[in-house]
């Protein structure tokens, strides 16, 4: 996250603002600049004189992004296939959550300078959301063709946790679900499509993901749980179920460092002598990643909760996230 300032009053933003606490104005989200712009009448005019107007979503999801079409809805809500009906009160409610953890993700792949297509424009290698309310059907999350569908219910906190402790996870957020799903997307589009030295050089390191994944997942449902000692060469232990699986996991991982990270230096909790993408990605986390982490571990401790990244990052799992990380397209 961006450290945000209102070009009026100079007061601190956060990214869903869409109004100024400071002096009032009226915000939105400017995706080509990757800032909070003022809007009058719900209007931007940009320093070329483009016109933008904010997302008709705004009072739905609280979207505050900008678009080209007066009563229109800006690129990531153009992203969602499928939300609730509007009679569904539970899921509309929880939408406003999952839509939020959205936005965060795409201005990060922004950010990192990752390719984003919707189906209407590319219907067979295009991204698109289902945010599907589970109030009345079971949905299960997860990814295919580009489709990323995600369960409502994720976004309430109890039951959240419930579900945590029941599968003995020791992290699970929205954001996180979205940024492990669009994983399995990114390893389609940027390894698998490709192919190459690329495929070869993930299966190297996650192995080979054309192995069954369903026979994989029942392997590890009837051992109880991940082989003994998988902390050493993995991330979690549902990393240890599938290729995919373990290729997701780390591309969740390399989103939440570098997002960490960004959010440190641009706070000024860590200190650099250079422009952050100019750093390795190793560099990044052995340098700065592992000590920022323990010590808001420690931080969290002092509050009487539990530890803000409780994961162990061995040698064989930062080189998963450097690969990852190498998948990055060049400025």
């Amino acid at each position: 996250m961006k450290n945000f300032h209102c070009r009026n009053c100079d007061a601190a933003l956060y990214f869903e603002n869409s109004v100024c606490v400071g002096c009032g104005s009226a915000l939105g989200y400017s995706r080509s600049e990757a800032q909070i712009v003022p809007v009058e009448g719900g209007v931007y005019v940009d320093d070329l004189g483009y016109i933008w107007h904010v997302c008709r979503n705004l009072n739905l999801s609280g979207c505050t992004w900008l678009t080209t079409t007066e009563g229109g809805q800006c690129f990531v809500c153009d992203l969602t296939r499928t939300r609730p009906a509007d009679d569904d009160e539970t899921g509309l409610e929880q939408l406003v959550d999952a839509e939020r953890a959205k936005r965060q993700l795409i201005a990060e792949l922004d950010g990192l300078g990752f390719p984003l297509v919707g189906k209407p424009e590319d219907p067979a290698g295009g991204l698109a959301f289902d945010l599907l309310s589970s109030v009345d059907e079971n949905v299960v999350i997860g990814h295919e063709n580009g489709v990323i569908t995600i369960d409502l219910a994720e976004s309430d906190d109890a039951y959240r946790e419930k579900v945590r402790d029941q599968l003995d996870e020791p992290y699970r957020t929205m954001l996180g679900h979205l940024r492990h799903e669009i994983g399995h997307y990114f390893e389609w589009q940027l390894v698998e499509t490709p192919g190459g030295d690329l495929l070869d050089r993930a299966r190297e390191l996650f192995g080979d993901e054309t192995a069954d994944y369903q026979a994989s997942v029942q392997r590890h449902y009837d051992r109880g749980g991940p082989p003994e000692g998988w902390q050493d060469g993995y991330i979690s232990s549902y990393a240890t179920m599938h290729p995919y699986e373990d290729f997701a996991e780390s591309w969740a991982h390399y989103l939440h460092i570098c997002d960490s990270v960004e959010t440190a230096v641009e706070y000024g909790l860590v200190l650099i002598d250079r422009d952050l993408h100019d750093i390795g990605f190793r560099e990044l986390v052995t340098r700065l990643w592992m000590t920022l982490s323990t010590a808001l571990n420690m931080m969290n401790r002092s509050m009487g909760l539990g530890d803000l990244y409780p994961f162990v990052l061995p040698e064989p799992v930062i080189e998963k996230l450097e690969f990852v990380a190498s998948l990055r397209p060049a400025d």
